[in-house]
Parts: structure tokens; sequence; C-alpha cells
């Protein structure tokens, strides 16, 4: 078992180039590897199932952009707020017993969306999708940091990126569900809806449009409890289960972070790339149809697109990286989606559209790779660290709003992506000169 770099590596050491003769993990934890592997594919499907829940409940409780990106708000806040007291959990009790009550907490999110639709609510959706989060943030918190503790400190990006590629399957098959399972398709014209109205069916038309989200979030809750069983069940290594057994994870104070650089540098690069990625896939649904003209279905596959792309990107990157050292690949891949946001901005329409979706393979690298390069030397504070980098994500809860109260403002969505522009900036920042490492010996 190799754990985080030493106090004495140096900082030429931590940013040479990669050996790619290094193998991504420890042979005596291949099971513990793949099984927590299977994790990112799971906790990904609820997230981009937000995107379009956003377009269902402008439609099904006729609220404004600003309120809908509150969707994103409730969710990245319910990680935010766990994200610590899961750290606390899965340090007192070991990995196993974290990552089940992450898998439960899930699944109780998920059956929360029943009353809410019976309720006809819209806060309390947001309940739902907050319990929802704070599952993920035991998943997250857990797995991430788990995944970068399994193998040698110099191929941590690697593997981390690697177990990360299985999390954009998940968020296609997420925002196909969504797409298939819960748009209707129905887009009543202004005269169809004054229509309804005087037969007095309108309401009616928008419980039925609410109701469409619980089917998949049902079936949903199944298959996660399904999966809390097969984690209690599988062998997990045994120096993980507790805290006086896991070496690797003694105790560490948040004080000492926040003297370290480069993990705070992480910590508000992973703020603002969150942020970026969220109000990009939030409102790639509405771009699609405002400035592409296409129907919710049909803009909600052009979101699948886009994380299709974001997959392949994922694995592109783990293999560029055998070759270029992370932090230079991450900021080159910034300064490329702030060229593309350019587009965006300038060129609404079809150009604009094909832009935004292609600033999804470079942006694929990034939150492993913060992760990763953030959680560099930490040695006690691993666990902690990961904690509050995951905690970061707090940046989708704020940015996604303001991209819709630009939206609203300048009555322009292509002009609203200014915001994750400026995010993309400050994660290349991040990338060149945030990311050293400073060592005692600097």
């Amino acid at each position: 078992m190799h754990g985080a770099p030493p106090a004495t590596t140096t900082r030429q050491q931590l940013h040479e180039a990669p050996d790619p003769n290094i193998p991504l993990f420890s042979a005596s934890h291949r099971t513990a590897f793949f099984v927590v592997t299977a994790l990112f594919f799971l906790w990904a499907l609820p997230n981009n199932l937000n995107d379009v829940l956003i377009r269902q409940f402008m439609k099904a409780f006729q609220i404004s952009r600003l309120q809908a990106g509150l969707v994103q708000s409730a969710f990245y806040f319910g990680y935010f707020c766990i994200s610590m007291p899961a750290a606390y959990v899965l340090r007192r009790w070991g990995y196993r017993v974290g990552l089940v009550a992450g898998v439960l907490l899930y699944g109780v999110g998920c059956l929360l969306f029943w009353p809410a639709a019976l309720a006809n609510q819209y806060s309390f959706f947001l309940v739902a999708l907050f319990v929802i989060a704070a599952g993920l943030a035991f998943l997250e918190t857990g797995g991430a940091s788990f995944i970068t503790l399994l193998g040698d400190p110099s191929t941590s990006e690697r593997r981390l990126n690697f177990a990360q590629a299985f999390n954009p399957p998940g968020t296609i098959a997420g925002a196909l569900i969504g797409t298939v399972f819960i748009f209707s398709g129905i887009e009543p014209s202004a005269a169809e809806t004054a229509q309804m109205k005087a037969a007095g069916t309108y309401a009616a038309f928008l419980h039925r449009e609410t109701l469409r989200v619980t089917t998949p979030y049902l079936v949903l809750a199944l298959v996660v409890f399904l999966f809390a069983v097969l984690l209690m069940r599988v062998k997990f290594p045994a120096r993980t289960l507790s805290q006086d057994q896991f070496p690797f994870e003694e105790r560490g104070t948040t004080a000492s972070l926040i003297h370290v650089p480069h993990f705070v540098w992480a910590v508000i690069s992973q703020f603002f790339y969150v942020g970026a990625q969220v109000a990009s896939w939030s409102f790639l649904i509405q771009y699609a149809h405002d400035y592409a003209h296409q129907p919710e279905k049909i803009a909600g596959y052009f979101l699948s697109g886009s994380l299709a792309i974001f997959s392949v990107g994922r694995f592109a990157a783990t293999a560029l990286m055998k070759y270029v050292r992370p932090n230079v690949l991450m900021g080159v891949f910034a300064l490329v989606n702030v060229a593309l946001l350019v587009l965006v901005i300038t060129l609404p329409g079809w150009v604009g559209l094909w832009a935004l979706m292609l600033t999804s393979f470079f942006m694929s690298l990034m939150y492993p790779t913060n992760f990763a390069l953030g959680l560099k030397g930490l040695g006690a504070n691993t666990t902690l660290g990961a904690s509050v980098l995951v905690m970061a994500i707090i940046g989708g809860a704020v940015a996604t709003p303001v991209v819709g109260w630009v939206a609203e403002r300048t009555g322009s969505m292509a002009m609203s992506f200014v915001v994750p522009l400026c995010c993309y900036l400050v994660v290349a920042y991040f990338a060149f000169i945030g990311s050293k490492v400073r060592t005692k010996t600097d």
C-alpha cells in the first residue's frame, strides 16, 4: 500500500513527467478498486436528471429560470452540508459503513419524490434533492479518497480519472432516462394554453407533468437499495474498516489545511469548475430550445450527446496523462473552453450549440484532476481534504441561479454563459500556477 507523498517529497518529484510503467493500482486491492469504481456510475445518475428536472419544473410549476436554478442549489447545498459529517463517519467507522450510509440516504431521497409529487409542492422536491445529495456526499468523499490511495502516489490522477471514467456513462444514462420518461413532448402554444385554462383543464395538465418525474426516481430507489445489500456483502480490505487499522487515515485538522497553498487553490478551482459544469449542462436544453429551436425531447438528446462527448474526453485525458503532466493538460483544456464559450456567447445558434457541447470534452478531466492535485502531499489530512474538496462543489449551487439571473436580466441565454467563461479562467490559473506543491524544503 502506498499512501500520500511524505512531507519530504520534493516539488520536482511531484511534478515530474509521469512513468507509464507504474501500475494503475496495487494488485492486492483489485476487488475493492472495482467495487468502489462501480459507485462512480451509480452516483452519476441523479446529477444530470437534474438538468431535465430544471426544464420540466419550469413547465410544471410555471417558474422562472432563476427559480428553476434552485434545483441545483438544493442539490449541491446537500453536498456542502454533509461532506464534513461524511468524512467523520468514514474516518470513525471505515469505508463500508460510510458508503452504505450514503447509498441508503440516496435511496430515501429518491423515494421522497412520490409524496412531493402528490403534494404538488416545488419546495418538497428541493428537500428530496437535498437528501439525495447528502447520500452522494458520502459516496463521493469516500469513493474518491479511497481510489487515490490504492496505488503509487504518482498515478493517483490516472487512477482517479480511470474510476471517474465510469461516471459519465451514468450521467448519460440519467439524461436519457429523464428525456425519455420525464419529458412528455407536449409543449402547448399560448393559444392552446388559453384553451385549457378556459376549459379548466390546465391545472390537471400541469399536475400530470409533475407526476411524470416520479417513476424514474422510484425505480432508481429500488436499484440503489439493492446495491446497498451488495456493498454489505462484498469483502473490503480489513485495514479500511476502521480508523485504527487504516494507517494512512490518521487524524488531521482543518486549520492545518488552510496553510497548504496548493490545497486552498484546489478548493477555489473546484468551486469555479463545478459551477461552470453544472450551469452549462443545466441550461444546455434551454439554449438548444431558444437558439436552435429544438423541442424539449430533441434538446434533451443534445444534452445526452454532450455527456457522451464528456465520457470520450475522460478516457482521452486519462491516456494523455501518461505523457503530459495533469496540471498542464488541465490548464490547456480550460483555456480551450474559454475560447469555445466566446463562440457560445457571440454566435448563438447551431455554431454556439455545438461549441457548448464541445466544452464537455475539455471539462472532462477537471474534477478528478483538481481533486487529485489538491490531495497531493496531505498525508494525515487526506480524507479531511477530500471532504473539503467535495464541499467545494457548492459552486454548482451558486453558479446555476446566477446564470439564470443573468439570462433574466439581459434577456439572453447566450450572454449568461459569460459566467462559466470566467470560471474556466480561475481553473486555468490553478492548473498553471496554483497547483505547485510547496514543501518544507521550499
